[in-house]
């Protein structure tokens, strides 16, 4: 493939709902769009940077010139023969991961297409179908919380994960369980407590949680290995998990018993894919986490939750959980029985809707060879 051009896109998008986690509240979302334009075929990739460094240090105001002064100028121009050659082709910059894996997640979309091939098969997928989890954020009141676990439950989701944090926890889970005593339930707290919280998160044993997620800080291990040996519930790390190499430190610490693999957060496929076989190998499962994509970051979701060792329904939901119109056609659906079919299509297996794309954008770019 030779990278003739590249467009960046941000678009505007409100959510159906809000969402709150520990850092705040959203009622919509400014979205980061890339697209590799390559001998006639368009490859799509969305960056998964928030509106704000919170839950990262990267955001949408430093991915864009991330990729334009330094990333893109390292592609355009450039006959690569796999989208695997990116990670060299980017690693002078240090981290800025998620402006990465939008770059390189075009380029497997591209490679894909022109390979007439499914994702999900390029990827070594063999799932034809996968199972789905919900997220739900903090509400304003419990009696809210329970109303939308039922609708989720009622639609047919696998696995319910709540967002806690001080203050929305343990009085929080025990209002659930006390309603649903055997669904699968987990929670995140996107990094809200301390390790001199151990006492206080010891009591989150009593609900049999599938697991804790990202209890501590969001860049240490270290921690973790100690907390986990406190208690009976399992620890799975998000924000931690940057890198194949920072997997084996969790790994090697036994610092959690389940990852969270989220293809923006580690720079894209090719080091999912190898975070991937290296939980595999230490026997540690794994699922997809959202980021609340569109439907192009969703898509890449749903070909990655296809590898044998995404064995936990991971967060990637319907796309009318989110958005009142999604950017793909088809739209992401889940099935009563809480599962995504698979496209044997090329690609992503789903169209972009680009009449819709150009109306929601507030800024555009396009870079040329």
């Amino acid at each position: 493939m030779k990278i003739e051009a590249i467009t960046l896109r941000e678009i505007q998008m409100p959510l159906l709902h809000f969402f709150e986690t520990s850092f705040g509240r959203l009622y919509s979302r400014r979205i980061l769009l890339v697209t590799v334009h390559s001998e006639g075929i368009d490859g799509w990739g969305e960056s998964v940077v928030g509106e704000d460094p919170f839950y990262s240090s990267e955001w949408i105001d430093s991915a864009w010139p991330t990729l334009t002064q330094y990333l893109i100028p390292a592609l355009l121009g450039k006959r690569i023969e796999s989208a695997r050659e990116c990670a060299h082709l980017f690693a002078k910059v240090r981290a800025h991961r998620m402006a990465k894996a939008a770059l390189e997640n075009a380029l497997w979309d591209a490679e894909a297409t022109q390979k007439q091939q499914p994702l999900w098969k390029l990827l070594g997928g063999t799932r034809r179908e996968i199972p789905c989890g919900v997220s739900i954020g903090i509400q304003d009141s419990v009696e809210q919380l329970l109303e939308k676990i039922q609708i989720e439950l009622a639609a047919g989701y696998r696995r319910i994960k709540i967002k806690v944090k001080p203050g929305w926890d343990v009085n929080v889970l025990e209002r659930v369980r006390s309603r649903w005593a055997d669904i699968t339930l987990s929670c995140d707290a996107n990094s809200a407590y301390t390790l001199d919280q151990v006492e206080h998160l010891r009591k989150f044993d009593q609900f049999n949680l599938l697991m804790i997620e990202q209890p501590l800080w969001d860049d240490d291990i270290y921690y973790h290995a100690r907390l986990q040996k406190e208690l009976r519930t399992s620890i799975c790390l998000d924000e931690s998990i940057v890198s194949a190499r920072s997997a084996a430190f969790a790994a090697e610490t036994a610092a959690c018993r389940i990852v969270n693999v989220k293809v923006g957060r580690v720079g894209g496929f090719s080091e999912a894919l190898k975070i991937h076989d290296l939980c595999q190998a230490h026997s540690i499962p794994v699922w997809c986490g959202g980021m609340l994509e569109t439907g192009i970051g969703r898509a890449h979701n749903i070909a990655l939750s296809t590898l044998q060792n995404f064995s936990l329904p991971g967060d990637v939901s319907a796309s009318k959980r989110y958005w009142k119109e999604d950017i793909i056609d088809p739209e992401v659906e889940v099935s009563a029985q809480g599962m995504i079919a698979v496209s044997d299509q090329p690609g992503t297996g789903y169209r972009v809707k680009a009449d819709l794309i150009e109306k929601l954008t507030v800024r555009k770019e396009t870079l040329r060879a």
